[in-house]
Formats: C-alpha cells, sequence, structure tokens
C-alpha cells in the first residue's frame, strides 16, 4: 500500500488529506486535485490508484456533482470513512488573540465558527479558497496578525501554532468520505453497497424498488435523486444499502429488473458504522 498514489482534492493539510492519512497511514503519497472533476479524471486515467472524495456532510447535505463524477467515470466504491470536522484557529509562533486582526478560510468555515469570533470584534473573517491553502500562505509568507482556520493536520504540516482548536458551533458536524478506484477490488466482510437505479416511468416505481429492498432484508441508508441530463422530469436514485449476506444482496439486484430500466452497482464495500468511525 505503501507504493499507491491518492489523490485528494485539496492540498496537504486538507480535511481530504487527514482522511487519506487516516485511511493509508501517515507515510501516504498524494497527488493534488484542484477540483472534483480533475480528481475523477486521474483516477479513471489511472494516473493515482485510488482517491478520497467527500460525498456528504451531516449538516451541509450531499455534495451532488460527485455522485454523477462516480458514474460518469465508471469508477467504484471501494471504502468510506468518517471524519468529525473540526475547525481550528492557528497562526505564527507568538501570536495571540489580541495580536490577531485578521483570520481567512474557506466561506463555510468561517459561517460555522462565526459565533466564536463574535467574543473578538477586532478580528475580520475574509473569504478565501481553501482551509489549508490559507494556512499555507500564512506560513509561506510569514504573515503576521493574521490567522486561519483549517485542521489540526493543516497547523502540524505548516508548523502553526493552535490558538484554539473545535471553534465550529455544531460540535455534531461529521463528513463522510467515499474511497474510489477505477478497477475495483474484493472487499473481505463486505456489506454495504451504492446503487444507480433509472426507474421505469411507471406510477408507484419508486415504492416497489423500496420494497423490493426491504423484501430482501437490505437497510437503505442514503438515497439521493439527480436528474438525468436532456431528460426533463426524469432522474437518476443514488442508493446507499446495507446487507448480511452478499447472496441475498445479489438476489435483491436482480430483483430490481422488474422495476428499473437500468441500474449499476457503483460499488460494494465494508460499511463505517457509528460503532468504528473515528
Amino acid at each position: 500500500m505503501n507504493n499507491e498514489v491518492i489523490a485528494i482534492q485539496g492540498i496537504e493539510g486538507s480535511f481530504h488529506h487527514q482522511v487519506a492519512r487516516a485511511y493509508f497511514g501517515e507515510q501516504v503519497q498524494v497527488s493534488m486535485c484542484s477540483s472534483f472533476r480533475e480528481l475523477a479524471e486521474q483516477v479513471a486515467k489511472q494516473s493515482v490508484t485510488k482517491a478520497v472524495m467527500a460525498i456528504e456532510n451531516s449538516t451541509a447535505g450531499s455534495i451532488l456533482p460527485n455522485y454523477a463524477y462516480v458514474d460518469e467515470y465508471e469508477l467504484e466504491v471501494v471504502g468510506e470513512h468518517y471524519i468529525p470536522v473540526k475547525m481550528n484557529l492557528m497562526a505564527l509562533p507568538g501570536e495571540t488573540f489580541e495580536s490577531i486582526t485578521e483570520v481567512y478560510s474557506h466561506p463555510i468555515a468561517l459561517l460555522q465558527c462565526k459565533n466564536f469570533f463574535k467574543q473578538y470584534p477586532h478580528i475580520k473573517l475574509i473569504e478565501d479558497n481553501d482551509t489549508a491553502e490559507a494556512a499555507k500562505r500564512i506560513a509561506e509568507q510569514g504573515l503576521k496578525n493574521t490567522a486561519a482556520i483549517a485542521s489540526t493536520t493543516a497547523a502540524e504540516i505548516f508548523k502553526l501554532n493552535l490558538l484554539a482548536e473545535s471553534i465550529h458551533s455544531e460540535q455534531t458536524n461529521t463528513t463522510r468520505f467515499l474511497i474510489i478506484s477505477k478497477k475495483g477490488e474484493k472487499v473481505e466482510q463486505a456489506d454495504k453497497a451504492s446503487l444507480k437505479l433509472i426507474l421505469k416511468h411507471e406510477q408507484g416505481s419508486l415504492l416497489k424498488a423500496l420494497q423490493i429492498l426491504d423484501r430482501y432484508g437490505l437497510d437503505m441508508t442514503k438515497i439521493q435523486s439527480l436528474p438525468i441530463i436532456d431528460e426533463p422530469w426524469k432522474y437518476s436514485f443514488f442508493i446507499d444499502v446495507t446487507f448480511k449476506e452478499l447472496p441475498v444482496f445479489v438476489e435483491a439486484i436482480k430483483a430490481l429488473e422488474e422495476v428499473s430500466e437500468a441500474h449499476k452497482i457503483l460499488g460494494i464495500y465494508k460499511n463505517k458504522n457509528h460503532e468504528t468511525r473515528q
């Protein structure tokens, strides 16, 4: 696994990098991508072994384009990983709350930490492209009186001091990441799958599909609809299910042929349930 190169969205120190280190090991080699499409393209061309891709957040919801990228580039989901998204304030050594006048970070990060800064009215919050990039710029340019909101991984890599940890308002904020590959792989003790369904244009087709899942004992953990381009008012459904036995899951997929125009298994992998999330 040490010879693998893993694509991430963002730079070293980003939350994607944090997941790559947790999933593949601290010494993981990464390919930094400026967008999720670039990430998907690298996996599709097999210029990297796998990729880490954020897919949903417990408070912000699904990242809809990423479902389409997995489908469009014929990628396979081979794993998942959850992390609590913790926002931390960091600056150059020697800086204090009194000396900081500006804080840079991604707009969503700033929004999540807005309440914290009410006690520091002298600090101006400024939107930036990325959490880790803001931290990197402070370190490389030696920016005084300036802080960033980013991960503890970013503080470690860019040698910034943590002024405060977990400053976000929503303490249960968690993001789910997919581990994707072009070739796929056999996963031992797999008990979760991601599917794409295009249902027949018939009354009650979605209900029938859900009844099939229930009949075979599959637990639906996620359903997300996306409009089909050039086919107005027609949708693809991306569904995550957990199961106890793989043969039963296969039977359920075959039964779905009754109500679907097309279906695709996007990946079969190990469920990262509440007990095993880190």
